[in-house]
């Protein structure tokens, strides 16, 4: 018997209060636009800082927000799903899910805090733990400067539990000449994570 084929498995993003939320914007814009299928979850404190940063006014209500952004980035609606933080019958809140990545970024301390400690207040808290707990990939992209011992043991602790830390350290070696490149950079690094093809940066040693 013959299926046909399925599509590829949706990638969860999740975008915390923390600076720097240029950095999830841009990683939702190049999966979207490589036809990649998300689940996104922001935060109210991320709303804020994309208004901020940016400037970006996102809409609070997911079917809202779900419409900007492939407007915006000018992608096939279906590609996108955006989930609130208590919509505790969306898919990613049970193991049985097909998503095998999930990246926060950027990763507040605080998020982080609360998933070391298997917290699951809300449907962000309760992702990460099904992805460590189903060990697949989980991804905190972490934006914080100086790291307190309390931060760095939470590193250390998810880190043992298999999560991948990939601080918001952009190089240099690329020879950077706008911020784009730098955002990029760290992109690339998550991409590289995921196991996703690109060619937002040369890699060290190739032409």
């Amino acid at each position: 018997m013959t299926t046909a084929a399925q599509s590829p498995a949706p990638i969860i993003i999740a975008m915390t209060g923390a600076s720097g939320a240029v950095y999830g914007l841009r990683l939702l814009e190049i999966l979207l636009k490589a036809g990649q299928p998300v689940y996104l979850l922001v935060s109210k404190a991320a709303q804020m800082v994309l208004a901020m940063e940016m400037p970006l006014e996102i809409p609070s209500r997911p079917a809202d927000m779900q419409q900007f952004f492939t407007e915006h980035f000018q992608v096939d609606a279906s590609l996108l799903t955006v989930f609130s933080r208590e919509d505790w019958t969306a898919p990613i809140a049970s193991g049985s899910h097909r998503a095998q990545h999930m990246v926060v970024c950027p990763c507040t301390t605080g998020t982080l805090a609360a998933i070391a400690q298997g917290n699951s207040d809300n449907l962000m808290e309760r992702a990460a733990d099904v992805m460590l707990k189903e060990q697949r990939k989980l991804i905190l992209v972490v934006r914080e400067t100086p790291f307190s011992i309390i931060h760095l043991e939470n590193m250390l602790k998810l880190a043992r539990a298999g999560a991948i830390i990939l601080p918001a350290n952009p190089g240099f070696y690329h020879q950077p000449q706008t911020m784009a490149d730098l955002v990029d950079f760290i992109v690339a690094r998550i991409l590289d994570h995921m196991h996703i093809e690109h060619s937002l940066l040369p890699r060290w040693g190739e032409a």
